[in-house]
């Protein structure tokens, strides 16, 4: 199949990915899930084959299963489910491979859900010289680093940490916008994760109490201390809305911010927040984790920055059109927790 050319630079909507599957460029190991392809981007799935590693890697010039040789401690068959622990570095197989036409190159970035449970995935390609970025013209297979934070997690085949953005051509940066930080909604204002909670299950949705997990943060003399090590669940201070043409991504925190690290998981698609999709309202949630110093944040504090970018065209559906756990939230937990209460 003779896969046509976006007509002009940006992301590829939903649509063009599926014809990128349907055409060869995007395959897989076993079907592709009827929910896999999003607006603007393709959730990748683990496959049965993960390696404990003792340290992280670029492959350089050589193949990423070269490389594992060198670092892993021992392989894993996830096929029953496995737990991840906390503070160790896995690397795992992907059931999707690649082979992207001219002109196409891909981007990845961890779902909010993984995100929000402090797990640090980075997609690894075949002489790759960053971290997930996939160059035009790569044709290979994915892997996927793993390193829970806070809490151990359970996998399995078919589980999804990350997502793969596709993008034609060099689209034009449209608008970039200063995230703050919202410290007066209410008298809860953010969640701090709990270091010997037990293991999330990340296919069991709504499946743990949240008290188990992270403890309700409050201000003193209207500032939040972040402590160094530990990890919080907070919201911006303004709605955030994504028009239906565009897609957004949350940029890394600089140092001229501050000391911290925002927003692990980086894409926002197009409807998200917006009337058409019923989201008006919706917050960014901020995954924070503080360095190694102390850190004092105040109310609308820049925390985070919004890149915007357009689609090729508009997506065949938009964020939230037929559920979605995040569209219209405030401060929100992942999906796998139960409410509040």
């Amino acid at each position: 199949m003779t896969l046509k050319p976006p007509s002009r630079p940006g992301i590829l909507p939903s649509q063009s990915i599926e014809a990128l599957i349907a055409g060869g460029a995007i395959t897989s190991q076993t079907a592709f899930d009827k929910d896999q392809v999003q607006p603007a981007s393709l959730d990748l799935r683990l496959s049965d084959r993960a390696w404990r590693v003792r340290a992280s890697f670029l492959p350089g010039q050589r193949l990423v299963a070269d490389r594992i040789a060198d670092v892993a401690m021992h392989a894993i068959d996830l096929s029953g489910g496995v737990v991840l622990e906390r503070g160790c570095v896995y690397i795992a197989e992907l059931q999707e491979r690649l082979s992207l036409p001219p002109g196409l190159i891909a981007r990845a970035n961890p779902k909010s859900s993984t995100g929000r449970v402090d797990v640090f995935v980075r997609l690894l390609t075949d002489r790759g010289a960053r971290f997930d970025d996939v160059a035009e013209g790569y044709d290979g297979p994915l892997y996927l680093e793993i390193s829970p934070q806070t809490f151990p997690i359970l996998v399995r085949p078919g589980t999804r940490l990350n997502q793969l953005r596709l993008k034609a051509g060099d689209p034009p940066k449209l608008e970039t916008r200063s995230v703050g930080v919202d410290l007066q909604s209410g008298d809860i204002v953010g969640y701090r994760g709990r270091r010997h909670a037990g293991v999330v299950d990340l296919d069991h949705i709504g499946g743990h109490d949240p008290k188990d997990y992270w403890e309700p943060v409050t201000l003193r003399r209207g500032e939040l201390l972040l402590d160094p090590g530990e990890f919080y669940i907070l919201a911006s201070s303004d709605a955030v809305e994504i028009p239906v043409d565009q897609a957004a991504e949350m940029t890394p925190i600089d140092p001229s911010v501050g000391e911290f690290r925002v927003h692990y998981a980086g894409f926002f698609d197009p409807g998200f927040g917006t009337d058409e999709a019923h989201g008006a309202g919706s917050k960014g949630v901020l995954e924070v984790r503080t360095h190694d110093t102390p850190f004092l944040l105040e109310h609308g504090q820049t925390v985070a920055r919004l890149v915007y970018e357009p689609l090729t065209e508009r997506p065949s559906w938009l964020y939230g059109e037929g559920g979605s756990h995040y569209q219209s939230q405030g401060l929100k937990l992942s999906k796998h927790f139960g409410a509040w209460g």
